[in-house]
């Protein structure tokens, strides 16, 4: 695998997966991910930043997604950064970052 365009995150899901089932019987998953970063701040208090992601997986990931990855689940998952545009409703253009993951790791209890 190539290590242009390659993302790896660890975190846990903020919701529960959905799924979209295509005309041609394509699977896709969408979830969001929360990752923590931590960091002291001038005062000498340490603060906790969340990021979130949107993860989108298809196919046999997609499945894989769906039937073990429940809202708050820990997970590790490596991909690669795409980007995306479409007009609102209100005809104002709308930017979305996501991750297309290819590979999932179920880590944690649940």
């Amino acid at each position: 695998m190539s290590l242009r365009n390659k993302v790896t995150l660890i975190g846990y899901t903020g919701k529960e997966v959905e799924m979209v089932n295509f005309e041609n019987g394509g699977l896709k998953a969408v979830v969001s991910l929360a990752t923590n970063d931590y960091y002291t701040n001038a005062k000498g208090e340490k603060v906790e930043e969340t990021q979130w992601h949107n993860l989108i997986a298809f196919g046999k990931t997609a499945e894989i997604f769906q039937k073990y990855v429940p809202k708050g689940k820990e997970i590790a998952v490596e991909g690669k950064l795409t980007y995306r545009s479409y007009d609102d409703k209100d005809g104002v253009k709308r930017y979305i970052t996501e991750i297309r993951v290819d590979e999932v790791l179920l880590l944690g209890n649940k």
